[in-house]
């Protein structure tokens, strides 16, 4: 099944080609209207932007972190258009460079400086958020059982609040209209109570109003006794607009800290408290940048997933990564997608891209029958897990 062709972005009409020529353009402008970049900036963007839609491949121009890596993961692309390179490659190598352009890797005094950081703060200081922390009050009283339910599709459909998805989102599909393709949410609490009091791994993907309930679910998992130690993975600077730095994760953490409900405020408090005793880390890695799958995990970064009860893969670019960016059928088992990973795994996913897998034969047929890019609009989720049992 290795033999699923690659994804690309050179079909015009496609979902990755409209990533590049409709999201992107969409992007650098809101990215240049909110920050005071000056004219060495803003045309560096603006050759990227024009580069990345009508050019080719050009290896990165500074010797900042990671151009040297990125210059070996582009031998043979160099110069060839962009939409010949895999989307996942060509994507990510687009975030690296827009942190070029902008100067985030110095020399300079707009070195570290994160371009989506105006979206994150707005996004975490807005009402909606507000209403989401008021509302972990009305979960006190459920049955246990049904708040860790609650807990975990919150988590996993927090997923739609993607800053970068709603550049291009169609306006409508809320919850009412959303559906759940495969879930094994069963299986992911058993294997969590079968291995409870050791670690647990989450692997970070947006900032905000995803991370707020994937915090909630940590406390969760930490206070109810199902971990005794949980590693959070974030990325080790700004990519794909929305995607949670460890800057992002305090900022989080505060807004949970200082939320007007108590319980929310709670939360924090205990967060806060796992964090100075270990029972809570935060850790980052080079490879969370990387153009690559999992199952090229490097050897320090396998190490420390090692040993983990279970390893939570948060998000969309994840799970592309988790299974491969590629055209697989949908009904390819996800056991078979994600077999080279190496430790029992869980991935909470709205579908936002073309790939998925593990679905069944008549849920594909009905979706398809729709018409509607239902892969794409984020409206779908899933919750798949494989053990090693």
């Amino acid at each position: 099944m290795s033999n699923a062709p690659v994804i690309r972005s050179d079909a015009p009409g496609s979902f990755p080609w409209g990533v590049f020529h409709e999201r992107h353009p969409e992007l650098v402008r809101r990215v240049l209207d909110a920050l005071p970049y000056g004219p060495a900036q803003r045309a560096a963007v603006e050759r990227l932007l024009a580069e990345s839609t009508t050019g080719v491949l050009t290896p990165p121009t500074a010797d900042g972190p990671g151009a040297a890596q990125w210059r070996e993961w582009g031998e043979g692309l160099w110069g060839r258009p962009w939409g010949e390179a895999p989307f996942l490659w060509a994507e990510s190598y687009f975030y690296h460079r827009l942190l070029e352009a902008t100067g985030y890797f110095g020399p300079g005094a707009w070195q570290g400086v994160d371009p989506f950081a105006p979206f994150k703060d707005a996004e975490l200081a807005g009402a909606a958020v507000d209403d989401e922390l008021a509302a972990l009050g009305e979960l006190d009283g459920l049955p246990q059982p049904s708040r860790a339910d609650a807990l975990l599709r919150s988590a996993l459909w927090g997923n739609r609040a993607d800053l970068s998805f709603q550049l291009t989102a169609e306006p409508g599909g809320g919850p009412a209209e959303a559906e759940l393709l495969a879930d094994d949410s069963a299986l992911l609490w058993a294997e969590l109570e079968r291995a409870a009091g050791g670690r647990v791994c989450l692997i970070a993907d947006n900032a905000g109003r995803e991370l707020l309930p994937d915090l909630v679910l940590i406390d969760h998992l930490l206070s109810g006794g199902l971990a005794a130690e949980v590693v959070l993975y974030v990325k080790p600077q700004p990519y794909f607009v929305s995607d949670a730095t460890t800057a992002d994760a305090l900022a989080t953490l505060d807004r949970l800290r200082t939320a007007p409900s108590p319980t929310a405020g709670a939360v924090g408090d205990r967060l806060w408290r796992a964090m100075g005793s270990g029972a809570l880390t935060i850790r980052t890695h080079p490879f969370f940048c990387a153009p690559l799958p999992y199952h090229d995990l490097p050897g320090d970064l396998r190490s420390q997933l090692e040993g983990a009860a279970l390893t939570v893969l948060k998000g969309d670019l994840n799970y592309r990564r988790l299974v491969g960016d590629r055209h697989w059928p949908p009904t390819t088992p996800f056991q078979a997608a994600v077999g080279r990973f190496p430790y029992p795994v869980a991935a909470l996913r709205t579908l936002k891209s073309d790939v998925v897998v593990g679905l069944d034969p008549t849920t594909v047929a009905r979706l398809d029958a729709t018409g509607t890019p239902w892969r794409t609009s984020g409206r779908h989720a899933v919750i798949q897990v494989r053990t090693q049992r």
